[in-house]
């Protein structure tokens, strides 16, 4: 990515794009493609990476975003990461479904006791899941976007200043913390 395009705010890269400038699509993904490649490498597990890659699944997120750009709507900075979570979110859940629906091949060190996941194991981590999307889903939009670009997504402080236009890396990790602080009461109550 050039200086310039590091320098042009999404809603710019966004408005270019909307105005019929291609090179702006391209900005787009240099600067999203690394950070959903980070996200989506844990979310598949192992059999379902042998049947779709993460780089299919990260493509066809942008295809579907650029696709629906006319419908999406920037309310506030960060908001498109949270556009492209969603989307690549709804993809891995559509290829778990549909790897659950194909009878499936587990080689012989899976089957051995011990190294399988009980169904109780499942439940919970689902269960905490849940827990921490609807914790989530009550922090203010901006926090919101915020925590989930620090540990979901793993990016540095400045990288998240950059994107949310907040004026500093220090103000973005002083947020973050206190949204991490709301987020846990969240969760325990």
């Amino acid at each position: 990515m050039s200086d310039e395009e590091t320098l042009t705010s999404t809603t710019q890269l966004l408005s270019r794009y909307r105005a019929g400038e291609e090179s702006a699509a391209n900005g787009l993904f240099e600067r999203y493609m690394p950070i959903l490649r980070r996200w989506a490498r844990g979310r598949l597990p192992a059999y379902g990476r042998d049947l779709s890659e993460t780089e299919d699944l990260l493509q066809l997120t942008f295809l579907r975003a650029l696709k629906r750009l006319d419908k999406f709507e920037s309310e506030r900075p960060g908001s498109f990461l949270a556009y492209l979570r969603a989307i690549l979110l709804n993809l891995v859940r559509e290829e778990l479904r549909r790897n659950a629906r194909r009878p499936s091949t587990v080689s012989m060190i899976e089957s051995l006791p011990g190294q399988q996941i009980s169904q109780v194991e499942q439940t919970i981590g689902r269960e905490r899941l849940e827990v921490y999307e609807k914790a989530l889903s009550q922090l203010s939009e901006v926090k919101r976007n915020a925590v989930i670009m620090r540990v979901e997504f793993g990016m540095t402080f400045p990288e998240i200043a950059r994107e949310l236009e907040r004026p500093s890396a220090n103000a973005t990790r002083m947020m973050i913390s206190r949204a991490l602080d709301e987020l846990a009461a969240l969760i325990e109550s």
